[in-house]
């Protein structure tokens, strides 16, 4: 997002946005996870899988509180508009909100009444969360395993005197969490007031620097010294000879099952509040997971383990009602995976970029697709449409061409005619990332897989977003009636301008 203190923010921008989706025709919006950041500064490897992300909490709506003055904003040095600069963002939202806090505390507004409620309501997550926080910063943001021993393992009465010992900090987090999601419903009550859903992300995986290893270590693959005995990752493949290896703790599935799942129920139902509709990521480790020694230099030495996918969702579903889930099914994926997908009707996905060429994925492709699906263009792994396609025609590969013949387009614009396509196809769903809307190459790039750094940071400007969009879009929406009660506007809308010659 867009926005004048060095990252987008739940504020005004963020519901500017909403009004630029329902003015042109869009009725869904998919956002990355919304937990706090950790390592990488990656929203896949969060502090919290139940905690929002501060640095996404709005000043200026603070300061309509009076919790901040113009003053403050005002000391607030100039941030780069097209990236975020993390290392100096942290320390100075930090400071503000530490400010904010203080003036609650001053205002006489104690933990009562709204935000006194909010605590009761989220404490089986939220009294966690904010020690582990304010424990982390007591020692200088370390892994939880160089703690104190008495804290970092919860040993008897420990908890008790580390909350007393960091009151301020401890009810600090409590805070900035009770700000965050006052902020952020306010935004989804806006959203779904024009007709919007969210579509939110869920890592299949948890961080190993996390509140939730830190409470819930008899659910997760660790020691009693905190070792990990496992670790996520993917086999070697085409991409990389010795494979990915994430680090990522794996679950302990006999202990989930043994009080069936409620660590994922709650899981669920509070990613539920945030959003109207979940996509999981790497979907597929719930059938199967790639399991890695914890010592193990490369994922070489992993192998497939079975996980109790349709137990998991049978036991949310018989609690929460039908899931609306979306399966992130992508990479190599096997019957068993396809048939736990099916099993609960889930849509899987489907990417164009990796459609194309003689060695292309030709389930991908838009005559193959049945309606229950979910099309995109490209994702935060992958390039831009336009910086992928101008780096097979630099190649030479020949997917630029294939894709020409099989577009039937020859034009110099070929990032709209694919969102065209999309949108013509029967997936009951399309995503576009906003990278591809406005028509960005390689330098709008979200993320490097492996890289370290410099991943997360790009961000769009007003004066980017073109005044022609929306009616394009609309436009769109309406020709390939998306959704499908707008058939009828079809006939009251002559243009053609849209679509290419």
């Amino acid at each position: 997002m867009p926005g004048k203190y060095g990252i987008g923010t739940i504020g005004k921008n963020a519901h500017h946005f909403i009004d630029f989706l329902a003015e042109s025709g869009q009725t869904l919006w998919q956002v990355f996870p919304l937990g706090p950041t950790g390592y990488g500064d990656s929203p896949y490897q969060s502090f919290s899988t139940f905690a929002g992300n501060p640095l996404l909490i709005d000043l200026e709506l603070l300061k309509e509180e009076n919790l901040l003055k113009q003053s403050d904003l005002d000391r607030i040095p100039h941030f780069n508009n097209k990236h975020i600069d993390f290392g100096s963002l942290i320390n100075v939202k930090k400071e503000l909100l530490a400010l904010a806090f203080q003036n609650y505390k001053t205002n006489g507004q104690d933990f009562t009444a709204e935000c006194g409620n909010f605590c009761i309501e989220n404490s089986d997550w939220l009294d966690d969360y904010a020690l582990f926080m304010a424990v982390k910063e007591f020692h200088g943001g370390k892994l939880w395993t160089e703690w104190d021993d008495d804290i970092a393992f919860r040993k008897k009465g420990a908890i008790e005197k580390w909350k007393e010992k960091l009151e301020y900090q401890y009810d600090f987090q409590k805070f900035l969490q009770f700000t965050f999601f006052k902020q952020w419903q306010n935004l989804k009550t806006y959203a779904n007031s024009k007709g919007i859903k969210i579509i939110g992300d869920i890592p299949i995986f948890i961080a190993y620097d996390s509140s939730d290893l830190w409470a819930n270590k008899h659910y997760f693959t660790v020691d009693k010294k905190g070792k990990l005995k496992t670790v996520a990752g993917v086999p070697p493949d085409y991409f990389s000879e010795t494979g990915q290896l994430w680090g990522n703790p794996l679950y302990k599935w006999d202990e989930m099952e043994k009080d069936n799942f409620i660590w994922w129920k709650k899981r669920i139902k509070k990613t539920l509040e945030l959003v109207d509709i979940i996509r999981i990521d790497h979907f597929r480790g719930l059938d199967a997971f790639w399991e890695i020694p914890g010592d193990a230099p490369t994922a070489q030495t992993g192998k497939w383990v079975k996980a109790p996918g349709k137990k998991l969702f049978e036991a949310i579903k018989s609690e929460l009602g039908d899931l609306p889930i979306i399966a992130e099914d992508l990479g190599v994926i096997t019957e068993s995976v396809e048939e736990l997908r099916d099993y609960f009707e889930f849509p899987g996905m489907k990417i164009l970029q990796f459609a194309f060429g003689e060695n292309g994925d030709k389930n991908l492709l838009p005559h193959n697709y049945v309606k229950n699906c979910v099309v995109v263009t490209g994702s935060h792994d992958n390039e831009t449409t336009k910086g992928f396609f101008e780096k097979e025609r630099q190649n030479n590969t020949g997917v630029y061409e294939w894709a020409q013949k099989y577009l039937n387009y020859y034009g110099d614009n070929i990032t709209f005619e694919l969102i065209r396509v999309a949108y013509a196809s029967v997936a009951n769903m399309v995503i576009i990332p906003m990278q591809d809307i406005l028509e960005l190459g390689s330098e709008a790039r979200m993320n490097f897989p492996g890289k370290l750094g410099g991943n997360w940071t790009w961000r769009f400007e007003w004066e980017q977003v073109d005044s022609n969009l929306p009616s394009k879009y609309k436009f769109l929406t309406e020709i390939y009636e998306r959704p499908p009660h707008i058939k009828e506007q079809i006939d009251n809308h002559t243009s053609n301008e849209f679509l290419p010659e």
